[in-house]
């Protein structure tokens, strides 16, 4: 009998039952993939981490991710799940400022944010972004993401961008059109499979006048086995690097934005992230808080 520790941690939210659940598996070096793969479905959960002991210089750990149908490069709020819980629950914060990860999409650096020697935030650098073009039929995509073709805004480009995964970013003019949004999962997962895209993110800059927030983003992912996820660390990290690649924000000084996900679905949550000039390739960090809410053990 091999016992395993199993965690739910709500990322990118302060919160219980808010943000974006993780499952985290520590003890994941007496596990096969294929039961990390069996554990992803029985957890449920959009994303999984597993944690595994690292062989190679510079870092610290290996980790693994799986939704509950397919293994994955790169999780954002999974990552900020796990170090989070090795920062508070494990108290590694006490001993260190951040770890770095290997994943399937190459090393991810993790610093801890404290005040008081209290954790704040959790704040990863993601890959360097890359954007590329994908062919599109606005009305198709109307249809897939289901919103209207005059929902869609034509300032920005329809595009692909990757800081781990490719996602597919999908201008629209409002907050409202994107929580109105009624995507043909089908259609669209179909789609995604064939372009080996992981999500199709909505994004807008003109969120309610009462919010406090920048952007306002919407993720739905059914060719990974997840019909929407609701606060996504990898594609708002794919998302700045687009505006920044896209002169959108600006490539002479820092940015920073706010970004608001998952009020649709009933699990809001922010994420805080940065653009850090760097010629084409610029550094974006993604920042969050998480909450642990189940620690179990895991018997099989």
């Amino acid at each position: 009998m091999r016992n395993i520790r199993v965690y739910h941690v709500d990322a990118f939210t302060d919160q219980p039952f808010t943000g974006n659940t993780a499952g985290v598996v520590l003890d994941a070096e007496q596990l096969t993939g294929e039961e990390m793969q069996q554990i992803a479905k029985e957890l449920n959960l959009s994303e999984s981490i597993f944690l595994l002991p690292s062989d190679q210089a510079g870092i610290d750990y290996k980790v693994r991710y799986f939704t509950p149908t397919d293994e994955i490069p790169f999780c954002g709020h999974a990552t900020i799940g796990l170090t989070w819980l090795l920062a508070t629950e494990l108290g590694l914060s006490q001993q260190q400022d951040g770890v770095v990860l290997g994943t399937g999409a190459g090393a991810i650096p993790v610093v801890w944010h404290q005040e008081e020697g209290r954790v704040q935030r959790v704040e990863m650098t993601q890959i360097t972004p890359q954007i590329k073009a994908l062919p599109v039929d606005l009305q198709a995509i109307s249809e897939m993401v289901g919103v209207p073709v005059d929902a869609i805004d034509p300032a920005y480009p329809i595009q692909l961008s990757h800081t781990g995964n490719w996602h597919l970013l999908i201008p629209v003019h409002s907050q409202q059109a994107i929580d109105q949004a009624t995507p043909d999962l089908t259609a669209l997962s179909k789609h995604n499979k064939e372009h080996q895209i992981a999500t199709t993110h909505l994004f807008t800059f003109t969120p309610d006048a009462e919010d406090d927030y920048d952007l306002y983003t919407r993720d739905f992912a059914p060719a990974i086995g997840i019909a929407e996820d609701p606060v996504t660390g990898a594609a708002n990290g794919a998302l700045t690097g687009y505006l920044y690649l896209n002169h959108i924000i600006p490539q002479d000084q820092i940015t920073q934005l706010k970004i608001a996900q998952g009020r649709a679905i009933g699990r809001p949550g922010f994420l805080y992230v940065q653009a850090i000039p760097n010629g084409e390739h610029p550094i974006i960090k993604v920042a969050g808080t998480a909450t642990i809410t189940i620690r179990g053990t895991l018997d099989i």
